[in-house]
C-alpha cells in the first residue's frame, strides 16, 4: 500500500474508535440514577441517619451490674414472705437462696419430698426439718470448697408444708397454707364462711394427735367462750357439721 493511501486510512480508523468510545459512555452513564441514586430495582443502602431496620425482639439488654461488671444479686427480700417464729423448713416450700456476688450460684429452690434441696455445685443438702438460718449456715459451709468466703442468705419465699384443712359445711372446703398465726374464726372467714345447713355449736377441731377441740361459732362470735378460738397448728382439720 502506498504512503498516501495509509494516511487516507489512519483518519477513518481514528473516527470509528472515538464513535465506539462515545457509546460505551452513554450506556454507562444510562446504568446511574441521577443525583447519585441507585438503579431501578437495586434495594437503598442504609445510611448513618437512617439505620436498617432491627430484627425482630429488639437488641439484647445486658444486665445490670454493680459497677464492677458483676451481675447485680436478686433482692433477698423480694417475693419473700415473714415465717412465724416456730418455723421449719418442710417439703414442697420454696426458698430463695442468694449468693451475694454469684447469680449463677442463686436462685429459687423446691424443698423435694425427701426434705432435699439441690443447688449449683454444691448439689444435694438437707433442708427439711431446719430453721432457715441453719440451712444457710450449712450452705454457706459446703459452699466454701468452691467459693472463697462465700456469703449466703435463704429466705423464703412460699410455705406450702404448713396446712390446715376444712370440711363439711362451708364455702370453700379444702386445704389452706398457714403461713403465720390463724384461729379457727380466722379460717373460717377464709373458707368463705358457714353455709345456711352448718350446725354452727358443732364445729369440731381435729389435731394429728387425736386431740378434738370443741367450737361453738355462735358463742365465739358474740364474744362468749374465746378460749375455742384457738390458734390452729400444721396439721389440724376443722370439720364443721
Amino acid at each position: 500500500m502506498s504512503i498516501l493511501g495509509c494516511y487516507r486510512v489512519t483518519p477513518l480508523l481514528i473516527a470509528f474508535t472515538a464513535v465506539i468510545a462515545f457509546s460505551g459512555a452513554a450506556d454507562a452513564n444510562q446504568s446511574q440514577s441521577p443525583a447519585g441514586k441507585p438503579a431501578q430495582g437495586e434495594a437503598p443502602a442504609p445510611t448513618a441517619s437512617q439505620p436498617s431496620q432491627p430484627q425482630e425482639g429488639g437488641a439484647s439488654v445486658p444486665p445490670a451490674t454493680d459497677g464492677a461488671g458483676s451481675a447485680t444479686a436478686p433482692s433477698d427480700t423480694e417475693t419473700s414472705v415473714k415465717p412465724p417464729p416456730d418455723y421449719v423448713i418442710g417439703s414442697e416450700d420454696v426458698l430463695g437462696v442468694v449468693f451475694w456476688r454469684d447469680q449463677e450460684m442463686s436462685g429459687d429452690v423446691t424443698v423435694r419430698p425427701d426434705g432435699m434441696i439441690t443447688l449449683p455445685l454444691i448439689q444435694d443438702i438437707k433442708a427439711a426439718g431446719l430453721p432457715p438460718d441453719a440451712l444457710r449456715a450449712q450452705i454457706q459451709k459446703a459452699a466454701s470448697k468452691y467459693i472463697q468466703d462465700p456469703t449466703v442468705t435463704v429466705v423464703v419465699r412460699q410455705i406450702n408444708s404448713r396446712k390446715v384443712f376444712i370440711s363439711g359445711e362451708v364455702l370453700r372446703p379444702g386445704a389452706y397454707p398457714l403461713t403465720g398465726s390463724m384461729t379457727v374464726l380466722q379460717l373460717l372467714a377464709v373458707a368463705g364462711g358457714l353455709s345456711e345447713f352448718a350446725d354452727a355449736k358443732e364445729i369440731k377441731v381435729m389435731r394429728p394427735g387425736g386431740q378434738i377441740l370443741e367450737f361453738n361459732y355462735k358463742d365465739v362470735s358474740q364474744g362468749k367462750e374465746l378460749e375455742q378460738n384457738v390458734q390452729l397448728k400444721p396439721g389440724d382439720t376443722v370439720i364443721v357439721p
